[in-house]
């Protein structure tokens, strides 16, 4: 069931700040130095694919992109929504548009075709060996 504009809008908005607390709570603990949140690897002792996609997120922070890189690829991806999302969803407020909403619903679309399915679970799969590789 694909989301309504408000619950888009509204889940991206938590899902904003969830990662923008998560993120500042590990930069004040330290990194490392957080619990394990990572519900796969705590049930089974492998990484997901996401898995160091925060300490990524740090290392980009900090200008290390090779480090950012082999922590988790999935690190760009996440902090460039962090960074575009918001600036986005606040335009699209003060022009009441829905640009955002329209692009989600667009990709959604796209990623029903085979043509970018199958390439995408290629990737997810290669990242999350490439996770399981390296041990994170």
């Amino acid at each position: 069931m694909p989301l309504t504009r408000t619950k888009f809008y509204s889940f991206t908005g938590v899902a904003l700040s969830v990662g923008y607390v998560w993120l500042g709570y590990n930069q004040w603990a330290g990194a490392g130095q957080t619990p394990e949140v990572c519900l796969f690897k705590i049930a089974t002792g492998y990484p997901c694919p996401s898995c160091g996609s925060t300490r990524s997120v740090h290392a980009l922070l900090q200008a290390h992109w090779f480090q950012a890189m082999h922590w988790n690829p999935l690190g760009y991806v996440i902090a460039s929504f962090l960074l575009v999302a918001p600036i986005w969803m606040l335009s699209d407020r003060l022009q009441h548009s829905a640009s955002m909403y329209k692009a989600y619903q667009w990709v959604e679309q796209q990623l029903t075709k085979k043509q970018y399915a199958i390439p995408l679970i290629l990737l997810v799969l290669a990242n999350w060996i490439w996770n399981i590789l390296k041990g994170n």
